[in-house]
Formats: structure tokens, C-alpha cells, sequence
């Protein structure tokens, strides 16, 4: 049976339709861990920050150069935190700007990466969450002021911008506002004083 005009037409159609779709560079929904492509300029963010998570955003930011914005959803913490660090400070290195989305939480490494942006706003009804990091065996104000286990931090914090005082500062505050298993969730002029957000 051949095969009519009417369906061939429909079917070179459909045809045209997804090469287009397929030369798109942008393609919404696709998934690199916790980073998701909203737009060729836009990811969101959501989950714990784990060991893959550099490896994630080096093949995304390969795969969508153009990347200026992450809106971030919930991001309660890290699992390895030299692995955050190092992803942070590649956000910072690449000039991204950080957005903590309506109703978001951000606490412990998720404020780490978070501060990577190079502006940093939020909307509304949002929880940034502070509190010390564990080895395991010690909390981090265990050790003294100045113990080399407290410097990877505060390099972070003045590698992507704060002063040496500012990087002291707010990297000594939060490591006494809260033990590693509980969190102090930052007041209004807390954020204030240390300078969490940067339009």
C-alpha cells in the first residue's frame, strides 16, 4: 500500500522538527549531579555537594560555556569538603553570579558555595545556615585560633574576594555559632555584617 502524500508530508515534517532540536546547543532538563540546565545561561542547583560534584560542573560548564547564573534551591551542606571548595572557587574563577531561589535554604558548604558568586542575591523567605565542620573526631573549634586546619577556609574565602580580616572573620563566627551537629540559622544582620550577599 503506498504510502500518502499527506503522511509523507507529515512525516518530513516531523523529521525537520527534531533536527532543529537536535543542532539546539541548548537543552533544558539535561542533569550534571546536582546541577541541572535551565537555559544556556542558567542552571539551578539542588542537593548536597558531594565528591563527583567538580567533575559535574567541569562537564557542564564544558558543555554550556556560557554560564552566568546559578539559582540555587536547597543545598544543606557537603558531604567532602575539599571537593566543595574547589568547585566553588571554579563558579567564582568563571564569574557566576549566585542566586538563592524564593524559600531556599543554603547551610555549611551550601554557604561556602554560595558566597563563590560574584553577585549574590536571594528572594524572599530564605535560610542561610551556619555551623562548625568535623573530621570525624575533632570539631573545628576544638583547635585554636590560627591552626593550620583552619587556613584551606579562610584561603577560600579570600581567594573568591573578602579581605584576610573580613575572611577571618566570618570563617571564626561560624565555626562558634553552632557544633557540627546542630545549625545556626543567620539573622538578618548577620548576613549584614559579613557581607553574604553582594547585588
Amino acid at each position: 500500500m503506498k504510502t500518502s502524500t499527506f503522511l509523507k508530508a507529515l512525516t518530513v515534517a516531523f523529521l525537520f522538527t527534531s533536527l532543529i532540536s537536535c543542532n539546539n546547543d541548548t537543552n533544558p532538563g539535561t542533569v550534571f549531579g546536582i546541577f541541572e540546565v535551565i537555559d544556556e545561561q542558567t542552571i539551578e542547583m539542588n542537593g548536597e555537594i558531594g565528591s563527583a560534584a567538580l567533575d559535574d560542573f567541569n562537564e557542564l560548564v564544558d558543555a554550556y560555556p556560557d554560564i552566568r547564573l546559578i539559582n540555587i534551591a536547597e543545598v544543606p551542606g557537603s558531604f567532602d569538603d575539599e571537593v566543595n571548595l574547589e568547585v566553588s572557587a571554579a563558579v567564582n574563577r568563571r564569574n557566576i553570579a549566585t542566586h538563592l531561589l524564593e524559600g531556599g535554604l543554603i547551610a555549611s558548604g551550601g554557604v561556602d558555595f554560595f558566597l563563590a558568586g560574584t553577585t549574590r542575591t536571594r528572594g524572599e523567605n530564605t535560610m542561610i545556615g551556619v555551623h562548625a565542620w568535623s573530621d570525624g573526631t575533632n570539631e573545628a573549634s576544638d583547635y585554636p585560633r590560627g591552626n593550620p586546619n583552619h587556613q584551606p577556609y579562610i584561603d577560600y574565602y579570600q581567594s573568591i574576594g573578602f579581605t584576610r580580616a573580613e575572611a577571618e572573620a566570618f570563617y571564626y563566627f561560624t565555626i562558634n555559632a553552632a557544633p557540627s551537629s546542630s545549625i545556626h540559622y543567620m539573622t538578618e544582620q548577620e548576613i549584614e555584617q559579613y557581607g553574604i550577599l553582594r547585588p
